[in-house]
């Protein structure tokens, strides 16, 4: 088949670094798997588990319905948003916060204020289409999600890096951020937990990065694809939704300033059906209207229309999620336990673990790609999270950072993972330090 094309490609597309996931496991084609050593992969943040059957059964009903095969609004489904705004009030008044007056108060969240979107992928590009123009700036922390990384090339923003230590436990800092303020800045965005660091930002930290984007008036673009994987026992995620948030910035309004995303392929586990949603202000959600139309008309409507089943999310939140959830912090803890000695864990939280591979003057790049090739264990290295391949955060590290996905794996392939990991130094000749 001839290779050759008669015109040119974009110069934003050819600048942009492949997916990443594709190349790993490129890497892993070239080893031969056996029945007693199977290749065993930790690199992709999927789901492990198919959706409960209640649910499934909702998404057959709805699919089979040839009054779903139509267009629905833009901006979602209507009983969607409505049952989707009720569960954010639950869980983001969870526990009851205390507001400066000292009073209970619930999350002002409404279903004017939620969008539904064709994964949380196409939210966060139809938000910073909203927000940025080409050669305007959004500020990420290192190590990021390389497909914001990868929207911000493609759409001509620069990406502006906020480097994040180990020390800190991969928590991005407030004060460094502000420094990197521009006039040409339209927003900082966030992960929380992280990915691929898996580090969870505790409510202090999201709140001074709302007030710091309050005060320089830009947008706080927030991610909490993986919200629901974390002890809920010590309350909210954050309290920016609540209407008197002290912490955040006088006479606060979380719709001057935060643009949230959320997916349903984690929590829901239903990445194929490609649902995501976007709660920010009326008034973005009404300019957010104009570029989904341009990218994808609306999101599925079957999926809409199941979850949207009455009681559905609520009972889902009380059994499905909640067991889920507690089954990866378990494997969290197992995976820790059984790394062997020299593998440490710098921040793990959601899907993820962020490990520092024992192997001084490796790279996690060349660690990872013969993990592939001779060990049949695939995980992704640092330098596919920065730019130009190449991370450095002042401490020396070499870019020994390697990302180990704890979801979709069962307990028994992390104890072999960790296993190979063990036989990996002496069969690669390579000497473990301490650094």
């Amino acid at each position: 088949m001839a290779g050759g094309l008669s015109f040119k490609l974009s110069r934003a597309v050819l600048s942009t670094i492949k997916p990443p996931i594709p190349h790993a496991y490129k890497w892993s084609t070239r080893y031969t798997p056996s029945v007693s050593r199977p290749l065993l992969d930790m690199s992709q943040g999927v789901p492990g588990t198919p959706p409960p059957k209640v649910l499934l059964d909702a998404l057959a009903l709805s699919a089979s319905n040839p009054k779903t095969t139509g267009y629905c609004p833009a901006l979602g489904e209507p009983a969607l948003r409505s049952a989707i705004a009720e569960e954010m009030r639950q869980v983001y008044s969870s526990g009851r916060t205390m507001c400066a007056k000292g009073t209970d108060v619930d999350a002002d969240i409404t279903s004017e204020d939620v969008a539904i979107t064709a994964g949380c992928n196409l939210a966060f590009v139809a938000s910073v289409l909203c927000l940025a123009d080409a050669g305007d700036e959004v500020i990420l922390p290192v190590p990021w999600y390389f497909n914001h990384h990868m929207s911000l090339n493609l759409l001509g923003i620069k990406t502006v890096p906020l480097h994040t230590r180990s020390d800190e436990g991969f928590s991005p800092s407030p004060e460094r951020c502000e420094s990197l303020i521009t006039p040409k800045t339209k927003a900082i965005a966030l992960v929380t937990p992280n990915n691929p660091t898996g580090a969870i930002y505790p409510p202090s930290l999201i709140a001074a990065f709302a007030a710091l984007a309050n005060k320089h008036k830009i947008a706080l673009i927030l991610d909490e694809t993986y919200r629901d994987f974390v002890d809920s026992s010590q309350g909210p995620p954050h309290t920016l939704f609540s209407p008197d948030s002290s912490q955040t910035a006088p006479m606060w309004s979380w719709r001057n300033t935060l643009v949230h995303l959320f997916s349903f392929s984690k929590s829901y586990r239903i990445p194929g059906q490609r649902l995501g949603l976007i709660a920010a202000s009326p008034t973005l959600l009404q300019h957010i209207t104009t570029t989904l139309d341009c990218l994808q008309i609306c999101a599925p409507r079957p999926a809409q229309l199941a979850l949207a089943t009455p009681g559905l999310l609520p009972a889902l939140r009380r059994e499905s999620i909640a067991e889920n959830a507690a089954a990866l912090r378990a494997r969290h803890t197992l995976f820790r336990g059984a790394l062997p000695e020299g593998w440490v864990v710098g921040s793990q939280g959601g899907y993820f673990a962020f490990v520092r591979h024992p192997f001084g003057g490796v790279s996690a790049m060349e660690v990872c790609q013969r993990l592939a090739e001779e060990m049949g264990v695939v995980v992704l290295p640092v330098q596919f999270f920065c730019e130009d391949g190449a991370w450095d955060n002042g401490q020396g590290e070499m870019g020994r950072w390697v990302r180990f996905s704890v979801a979709n794996v069962d307990d028994e392939k992390v104890l072999r993972v960790c296993e190979r990991l063990r036989e990996c130094g002496e069969k690669f000749g390579w000497a473990c330090d301490e650094a």
